[in-house]
């Protein structure tokens, strides 16, 4: 049986992943799923995570939180999934916490890598789809909704975590996929899945 392929959107706060996860899965007829939360012992964390009122989360607390929470996640979700052959798209994936804690945090990328490598069995996305938005942009969106404890951050929080992503996709080019956010929805899902049927090799 051949594998599934594991497939991540990433960027930052209101870059709209979610809208497409659910998009590219349905086009794909993959599971869609999401990080944090995509398991009810995920879901728990996820809600302390993201709680505005926990302001006295410490950054390494945060960093082993999200781990726990990929290695349930890979565990339950996205190893049985592309084992039986199924695709796996994926709001968010480790890639997030190297580029939050790693960069955002400062707790340095090869550390959050390291324990993370081990959380998530070495279950890497074969791609991952970046969606690139001005932060400009996306500080204007979020001003238009109910803030979590991230979404509250100040802006060099946010650059520091856009440095992050697009350092990464500077080292991995093989595995990721930078698409230009700004185009009306319709365009930019017909965009990705064009892209990733492409890089992937998929049956259209």
């Amino acid at each position: 049986m051949m594998r599934g392929k594991y497939i991540a959107f990433e960027g930052l706060e209101g870059c709209g992943k979610s809208t497409h996860v659910t998009r590219l899965a349905a086009a794909l007829d993959a599971v869609a799923t999401r990080e944090p939360g995509g398991t009810p012992i995920g879901a728990s964390l996820r809600a302390a995570m993201l709680d505005a009122n926990n302001t006295s989360l410490s950054p390494r607390a945060e960093a082993l939180m999200m781990a726990a929470d990929r290695a349930q996640h890979v565990q339950d979700v996205i190893l049985p999934a592309i084992q039986s052959g199924r695709h796996v798209v994926s709001d968010r994936s480790v890639y997030s916490s190297l580029a939050y804690q790693g960069f955002g945090r400062g707790l340095g990328e090869s550390t959050i890598r390291g324990f993370n490598s081990w959380a998530i069995q070495d279950t890497w996305p074969d791609l991952v789809i970046y969606i690139e938005v001005p932060i400009d942009t996306l500080l204007e969106r979020l001003k238009k909704r109910e803030l979590d404890r991230f979404e509250r951050e100040d802006r060099s929080f946010f650059e520091r975590i856009a440095e992050g992503f697009n350092a990464m996709a500077a080292a991995e080019p093989y595995r990721w996929l930078v698409i230009n956010g700004m185009p009306p929805k319709d365009e930019l899902a017909a965009t990705i899945h064009t892209q990733v049927i492409e890089r992937l090799h998929l049956a259209s």
